[in-house]
């Protein structure tokens, strides 16, 4: 996958399927861990078929070393407590500014890629991504309250966002010695073998749930994290994690979107204002990267 419009085509699908979470994630009648679990379960068991049927990815996934296999299992842990945090942080906020501060990742992405890998962006795409999460701000502006219960909600999503961005990070490292399917089962595997810890130690039931909270379970799993978040993971490959942590601040737009139609929160003027600024912040971004890469070819 070469084309810099086919990469960008698919992050933007990726990124629609993964502002549905928000929406399963109100559907599911389940403590946090539970949903958090059962989404990472699901999405290893839909994956282990082609796991299975191809021999190459097989053998990738037997020759790792340990050291990798410890690396793959952390970029596990990061995603569970992210999922944790992001699920409760539900719990106490809406959805919309939920989604407004756990997409603030880019801002944890540009300082991990600095420290580390010595990623420099351009003056044109910092502008781009700040007046994308400047518009971010402006969707979740009006919901945002003084309440005790709605800052705790909302610190628990933004921290959550630090931790994602970490997940990314590891992704990013690990992808260039491994292929999209062998990480996602090892990262996914371990998320879940860790979230089942916690389910456990939480004392939190693994069964007696209605059908729709299954039904959101599944949801998370094959929508959002198979069509959305393994995307990411293909496409690391390709982009820097900071590259795909600035395309999620797109979430908030399907989110607010998906919300308004099926869980009838309302989209005020505001947040439609805010909308335009993402997608105008975004735009920019990307303009200047593809420039950018264009420059270095």
């Amino acid at each position: 996958m070469r084309s810099r419009s086919v990469i960008y085509l698919a992050l933007a699908a990726g990124v629609f399927m993964l502002s549905a979470s928000g929406v399963f994630a109100k559907v599911a009648r389940a403590p946090a861990g539970i949903i958090a679990f059962y989404r990472l379960f699901f999405a290893t068991l839909a994956l282990l078929p082609w796991l299975l049927s191809h021999k190459n990815d097989r053998r990738e996934l037997r020759s790792l070393s340990p050291i990798q296999y410890a690396e793959g299992a952390l970029a596990g842990f990061f995603l569970a407590v992210h999922y944790v945090m992001w699920f409760e942080s539900l719990r106490y906020t809406s959805v919309a500014s939920s989604t407004v501060l756990a997409a603030l990742q880019p801002l944890f992405s540009v300082m991990w890629g600095r420290l580390f890998l010595g990623e420099r962006l351009s003056a044109r795409a910092l502008t781009g991504g700040a007046i994308a999460i400047a518009g971010s701000a402006v969707v979740g502006w009006s919901d945002f309250s003084v309440s005790s219960q709605s800052l705790w909600g909302d610190l628990l999503a933004l921290v959550s966002g630090g931790v994602i961005s970490l997940y990314f990070f590891c992704g990013q490292i690990l992808r260039r010695r491994m292929g999209a399917v062998p990480y996602s089962v090892l990262s996914y595997g371990s998320s879940a073998a860790v979230l089942a810890l916690y389910a456990l130690f939480m004392g939190y039931p693994f069964a007696g749930y209605p059908a729709s909270t299954w039904g959101a379970f599944l949801g998370l799993a094959l929508v959002s994290t198979i069509g959305g978040q393994m995307v990411f993971n293909v496409l690391l490959k390709w982009i820097s994690a900071t590259t795909v942590t600035m395309g999620i601040l797109g979430e908030p737009v399907g989110t607010c979107f998906l919300a308004w139609l099926f869980l009838g929160e309302t989209l005020s003027a505001r947040q439609a204002a805010g909308i335009a600024v993402i997608l105008a912040g975004l735009a920019l971004f990307f303009a200047a990267q593809r420039q950018s890469r264009t420059g270095r070819a």
